[in-house]
């Protein structure tokens, strides 16, 4: 996927762990660093934003249709 040039303001002192972890190899860059921590804290956005919506779901209803679902004719079913 093509990558983008962003400029960010962080604090000195995040810039000096962010440094350290580079200059450990822990990663090969800062914008490395930067990227996969961009990535990881979207994912987890992402989960608790469908954790919330699932919650809002009634577990009652859900199993009504989809016993409903499983009621039909079996031999509407295909043969696995």
């Amino acid at each position: 996927m093509p990558k983008q040039k962003v400029a960010v303001t962080i604090e000195k002192d995040l810039i000096i762990k962010l440094d350290r972890m580079v200059s450990e190899g822990k990663y090969s860059s800062r914008s490395s660093a930067v990227e996969d921590a961009v990535i990881e804290r979207l994912t987890k956005v992402e989960r608790s934003r469908l954790a919330e919506e699932s919650a809002k779901l009634d577990p009652s209803f859900e199993q009504a249709l989809a016993d409903e679902g499983l009621a039909g004719d079996l031999s509407e079913w295909p043969e696995y």
